[in-house]
């Protein structure tokens, strides 16, 4: 959902797993991402402890990827990563945006 009704800049992190690193770029890149950062991480639940509470198995090998957004782009953005990417269901990823409304240097 665009919470920046006025377009501008908006700050997104995304957070996923690495398997899926090279078509989560690529179709950021595509949607207009700018500034795209990646960093590694590696999840803090382990598998074991989420299967039997959940019936999940997560995956630990995390990628947190940062990217400038123009704001009305945002909604294709969470679109695309709802049908493309599935992360309407669980284990799969997690998306938010940040408005940016100035910067300063």
């Amino acid at each position: 959902m665009n919470t920046n009704p006025c377009g501008g800049i908006v700050f997104l992190v995304l957070i996923a797993g690495r398997k899926q690193k090279e078509a989560l770029l690529h179709a950021l890149s595509e949607a207009g991402g700018r500034l795209i950062n990646v960093v590694y991480g590696k999840g803090s639940v382990k598998a074991g402890y989420l299967k039997d509470m959940l019936g999940l198995i997560p995956e630990e090998n995390k990628i947190v990827v940062t990217c400038l957004l123009a704001g009305d782009k945002t909604d294709g953005i969470f679109d695309m990563l709802v049908t493309k990417f599935h992360f309407d269901k669980p284990n799969t990823g997690i998306a938010f945006t940040i408005r940016v409304d100035k910067l300063s240097v």
